[in-house]
């Protein structure tokens, strides 16, 4: 096994791309002592591991950055940076915060493990250093380092395909309404239909809240003192939200708790946009309407009244009457539930998904 050394680490294309993780794990050793290096380095080598080295806190840190280590055996006390604040801004570092890290001691006093675990360490080992514990103890941290990223990469997965298939997602705090995580087409449609919003759901410049309406419908349904049975409820239909911006419509669907239940916890929300822009045209094709007849007679199926239909279109109640006694001439229909009934039942003809 070729060990890597510092020089072999000196600015590669992008963080972790320098090393082949393909047939063996990554451990970054940091410790200031030479002869503690050199027993676990060689120990490391010979069991198939890639072996880096650092001296001191900061060579630490650029180590860890660049080459995005699988785990991290780090010395608690070393001149300068000791290893407490090491491990801090490692954890503190999005890139490094997965990163499982074993201390290694020469204290056994409680307070300084407790601060080493609290430091983000995952495990300790003492001095003298114990190469056969040390491995053992990294076999279990690296096997659940493993399974995390797998996950990890699982659910990127799944969310790609669900972008891929016209189905957005988001993961949303339920407690304060902070976007987690989203997909690039979930950031998009969010954009377009809220615009970006603050805590409080008002605009801001910052796209990691969920847009009050959002928030209000995730906290009734997963924070209220009956949600249990509420979800329970409808395990086989789960809850919906529907926001509609003209003849475009945006629904969000609560698929599952993505974190521990804490504070409500994090929420995988579905989200998925429908246009109905085609059924508008196959209704001006199907009764001969024009274009703005077909948009009114798509709104009087909508049920909205004629006042509300000049809102949406930006025309007066007047002229939206004017195109609705033509659509009633084409259809030879007399009343708007009559010309509503003979457009549902041809929408539903042409578009059977149609959810009226």
């Amino acid at each position: 096994m070729t060990t890597a050394n510092p020089s072999s680490l000196q600015a590669p294309a992008a963080p972790g791309a320098a090393l082949d993780r393909s047939d063996s794990d990554v451990v970054l050793i940091v410790d200031d002592v030479p002869d503690n290096l050199a027993v676990l380095h060689d120990a490391l080598d010979e069991s198939g591991y890639t072996v880096l080295v650092a001296t001191h806190g900061e060579a630490a840190l650029q180590r860890a950055a660049q080459a995005l280590p699988d785990i991290v055996l780090l010395d608690a006390m070393m001149p300068g940076m000791d290893g407490f604040e090491v491990a801090r801004r490692l954890k503190a570092s999005p890139a490094t915060a997965h990163i499982p890290i074993i201390f290694m001691t020469g204290l056994t006093e409680t307070e300084h493990l407790v601060a080493a675990l609290e430091a983000g360490g995952v495990d300790y080992v003492t001095k003298p250093i114990k190469p056969r514990e040390v491995m053992a103890r990294m076999g279990v941290h690296l096997g659940s380092a493993r399974k995390a990223r797998q996950d990890a990469r699982q659910a990127r997965e799944a969310r790609n395909a669900l972008d891929a298939f016209g189905y957005a997602s988001i993961t949303v705090r339920a407690v304060d309404g902070r976007i987690v995580w989203q997909t690039p087409l979930a950031r998009e449609l969010l954009q377009s239909y809220f615009g970006e919003v603050g805590p409080d759901g008002a605009p801001t410049a910052f796209g990691q809240w969920a847009p009050e309406p959002v928030q209000a419908w995730l906290r009734r349904h997963v924070l209220a003192d009956n949600a249990a049975e509420l979800l329970a409820a409808s395990l086989a239909e789960p809850p919906r939200l529907a926001v509609e911006q003209g003849a475009r419509r945006l629904t969000f669907r609560l698929h599952q708790q993505a974190g521990d239940s804490e504070g409500g916890g994090d929420w995988l929300i579905v989200m998925r946009e429908v246009s109905d822009a085609k059924i508008i045209e196959s209704m001006s094709l199907s009764f001969k309407l024009t274009a703005r007849e077909a948009e009114v007679l798509y709104w009087v199926v909508k049920g909205k009244i004629n006042r509300d239909i000049g809102d949406i279109l930006g025309a007066s109640p007047a002229t939206v009457k004017k195109h609705l006694e033509r659509v009633f001439a084409k259809l030879g229909v007399e009343t708007r539930t009559a010309a509503a009934a003979m457009a549902m039942n041809r929408i539903r003809q042409l578009h059977p998904q149609f959810e009226g």
